[in-house]
């Protein structure tokens, strides 16, 4: 009993120690205050019986060794160095770029292997068409890769283009079309050769001069209205319809218009005909019926002068 009462007293002395030696006054990194705080902080706080929190509290206000106080110093100063030389780069880069950008002077053209570059050469004569004076080697390049089958192409020539078969007009008609291209100095003005025809088919008497004119016209494609009523009326009633009508003969399968009594023509119904051909001189010949028998087809001749007395209706 007396053994066990003198440990229990030595414990209490030591803990009496611990605690005196904690909250003590000692000054100095190796006073006894500052090497059990620095004890506590790390595993020995277990070994003398400190909770852990107070350990690490007892840490942060403890006083640092001269030691720690030096690595602390060297860590910084390495920080330091490696800030300063991470910052002296990047201003040494931000001015190497502004200068190269600044410098105006330099070729900062990229080598490119894989490009061809070709020497555009000036042309001296400026008259010429050619922008290259290897123009001519282009061309033969060209046509001698080309593999084109056909013959087309512009030419010079005044027969490769024949310019009357080309339409300059609105006809619906192509024969009047072709017509009116020939006629385009001398056509009335205001003229519409889209004017109603009056064309229904064939309603004159079979034989009758007025059904061969109707049916001669058709045949050559030009149009011949159904009611133009007897052979005396035709040029009236074309113009009515807007016909072209006038004296004088201009195209192959123009109407000749007989009035009554005129070059043998009935005295009261006149007579119509059909040109068939007009002669240098200003005579025309002309097929018509009904003249040698009803449904007889025939011809005559007029001359230049007998013309100029008639009246005509072209389309």
């Amino acid at each position: 009993m007396k053994h066990a009462s003198h440990k229990a007293a030595k414990v209490t002395r030591q803990k009496f120690s611990l605690a005196k030696a904690l909250f003590s006054s000692g000054k100095g990194t190796h006073s006894i205050r500052s090497v059990r705080a620095v004890q506590s902080a790390g595993d020995d706080a277990a070994v003398l019986g400190l909770d852990p929190a107070v350990a690490a509290k007892i840490n942060e206000i403890a006083p640092q060794t001269r030691r720690s106080i030096r690595q602390a110093a060297r860590a910084a100063e390495r920080r330091s160095h490696i800030l300063a030389s991470a910052s002296l780069a990047a201003l040494v880069g931000t001015a190497a770029g502004a200068m190269a950008f600044a410098n105006t002077d330099e070729d900062l053209t990229v080598a490119d292997n894989a490009t061809t570059t070709t020497q555009i050469k000036r042309v001296s004569d400026l008259s010429a068409a050619s922008r290259s004076e290897a123009r001519a080697d282009l061309t033969s390049s060209v046509a001698t890769q080309s593999d084109v089958e056909g013959d087309w192409g512009l030419s010079n020539s005044d027969g490769a283009l024949d310019t009357k078969l080309m339409n300059r007009n609105a006809a619906k008609n192509a024969v009047v079309s072709v017509l009116l291209d020939q006629d385009a100095n001398v056509v009335p003005n205001g003229f519409n050769p889209n004017h109603d025809t009056g064309a229904n088919g064939n309603t004159y008497p079979w034989g009758q001069c007025t059904w061969y004119a109707y049916e001669r016209r058709a045949q050559m494609g030009l149009p011949t209205g159904s009611k133009f009523g007897n052979a005396t009326t035709w040029a009236s009633s074309a113009s009515a319809l807007g016909y072209w009508v006038d004296g004088t003969p201009r195209h192959v399968g123009d109407v000749v218009v007989f009035q009554p009594g005129q070059e043998g023509a009935a005295a009261y119904y006149g007579h119509v005909a059909v040109i068939e051909k007009i002669n240098a001189d200003g005579s025309i010949e002309v097929s018509e019926s009904n003249v040698k028998g009803l449904g007889v087809i025939s011809s005559r001749s007029f001359s230049a002068d007998q013309a100029s007395k008639l009246q005509f209706i072209h389309y």
